[in-house]
C-alpha cells in the first residue's frame, strides 16, 4: 500500500436556502478582540481574535485584496446537530477584526468552511452540509458561497454536484486549492477519498482515487514549483498515523509515504521546495495544535507549539511578510475559541 499505485442523498430545497449577512450586533462588535496576546517563542505572539458562540472551531485563513479573512464555524458544540453556521471575518492589519457575513442554512448543519480565491478572483466558502434524522447525519454534500468582486459580501450558499460515477449519500469535499485554472479537493466517503477537480465550485468531477486504507478523511493540497501535487491526509482507523501522498500530473499515480505520528484537521505550505509546514492537532504526549517544520516525506524535524489544549486544531495557513500566519481553535481557556498566530519564518528553520 505504501510503494507506488496506478489507481485506475438527499437534495435540500432551494427554498430552505438562508443568508445573513452582518448582524447589527457584530457591527458593534469590530473586534476589540486583541485580547490575551502571549508570547509562544521569542518574537511569536498569538491573540484570541473571536469567541462570540458557545463553541467556535474548525478555522481557515486566507488574504484578499489587502485584508485578511478568517472563516469558521459556529455552534452549540463540537458535534450538535442542525445548527452549524460559517462566520466570515476580515481584518486589514491581523489585529482589529469585523464580522462580514455568517452563513447557514435552515435545519442543516454547516461545517468546516473553507477559503480560496477563485480564478475570477472572488471569494469561495467552501462548506460541508449535513442533513439529520434525530441525531443521525443522513446527507453530507458540498456547500459554496462565493463573495462579491469587493470581498465585502457573500452570495446565498448553494449546494454543488459529485461526479455520479462516484457520488454517495456521504460525500464531503473538504478543502479546494487552485492550480492553472482549476480547483483540486479531496472528496472523502466512510472509507474511500477521490481526487476530484472543479472549475466553478458548482460540480466536482472525478479524477482519481486514493488507494489507502485506515479511513482516510481531512486532507490539504499544495503543488510545488513543477506542479506536482502533494497531499497530507488523515486516517482514523489502523493505525491512524497520517500519509504524504504525490502524484504529477495528470495526478492519477500516487505514491505514499507513511508519517510517524497522527494528525488531524491539518493544513500545509511550502516553505521551501524542499521543507513543509504542517499545521495540526498534535496527540503526544497531549492534545494541542502544532506547526511541524517537515521533509517532504512529512517527517518532522522541528514542532512549534501553539498556545492550546482539549477541543482544538484545524488551521488556516498563510505567509505574509516575513511570518507564517496561522488561525485555529483551541478550548484551553474554557470554551473553544478563535485564535491568530503569528511565527517569524526563521524559528521555521529545520536546522
Amino acid at each position: 500500500m505504501w510503494g507506488n499505485s496506478a489507481i485506475k442523498g438527499t437534495k435540500i430545497p432551494k427554498s430552505d436556502y438562508l443568508y445573513q449577512p452582518m448582524r447589527p450586533l457584530s457591527i458593534l462588535f469590530l473586534a476589540a478582540f486583541t485580547l490575551q496576546a502571549c508570547s509562544v517563542s521569542k518574537n511569536t505572539t498569538t491573540a484570541k481574535i473571536w469567541d462570540q458562540a458557545p463553541h467556535n472551531a474548525f478555522t481557515d485563513l486566507i488574504r484578499f485584496k489587502g485584508a485578511f479573512y478568517c472563516a469558521f464555524r459556529e455552534a452549540q458544540g463540537h458535534v450538535s446537530g442542525a445548527d452549524g453556521k460559517a462566520r466570515i471575518l476580515r481584518s486589514k492589519d491581523g489585529k482589529t477584526w469585523e464580522s462580514i457575513a455568517l452563513l447557514e442554512v435552515k435545519d442543516r448543519d454547516i461545517r468546516d468552511p473553507k477559503l480560496s480565491v477563485t480564478p475570477q478572483n472572488r471569494i469561495m466558502v467552501l462548506m460541508d452540509i449535513e442533513a439529520h434524522e434525530g441525531k443521525k447525519v443522513i446527507s453530507r454534500k458540498p456547500l459554496i458561497s462565493l463573495s462579491n468582486e469587493k470581498g465585502d459580501a457573500f452570495s446565498t450558499p448553494e449546494e454543488s454536484t459529485v461526479d455520479p460515477s462516484i457520488a454517495s449519500w456521504s460525500d464531503w469535499v473538504w478543502r479546494l486549492t487552485w492550480f492553472n485554472g482549476t480547483g483540486y479537493a479531496i472528496l472523502y466517503q466512510q472509507e474511500k477519498i477521490y481526487l476530484v477537480s472543479t472549475k466553478d465550485g458548482h460540480y466536482f468531477q472525478h479524477v482519481s482515487q486514493l488507494a489507502i486504507d485506515g479511513r482516510p478523511n481531512e486532507c490539504a493540497i499544495r503543488f510545488d514549483d513543477n506542479g506536482k501535487m502533494y497531499v497530507v491526509i488523515r486516517r482514523e482507523a489502523g493505525d491512524q498515523m497520517g500519509v504524504v501522498a504525490t502524484a504529477a500530473a495528470p495526478y492519477k499515480e500516487w505514491n505514499f509515504s507513511k508519517m510517524d505520528y497522527r494528525i488531524g484537521g491539518p493544513d500545509f505550505l511550502f516553505l521551501n521546495q524542499q521543507t513543509l509546514a504542517i499545521g495540526t492537532r498534535q496527540y503526544i504526549p497531549k492534545v494541542s495544535t502544532v506547526i511541524y517544520v517537515t521533509g517532504l516525506d512529512g517527517k518532522v524535524r522541528k514542532t512549534i507549539p501553539l498556545p492550546s489544549g482539549g477541543d482544538t486544531s484545524y488551521p488556516g495557513m498563510l505567509i505574509w511578510k516575513g511570518q507564517l500566519w496561522a488561525s485555529y481553535y483551541s478550548s484551553h481557556e474554557g470554551k473553544a475559541s478563535i485564535y491568530l498566530a503569528k511565527i517569524p519564518l526563521p524559528l521555521l528553520s529545520s536546522k
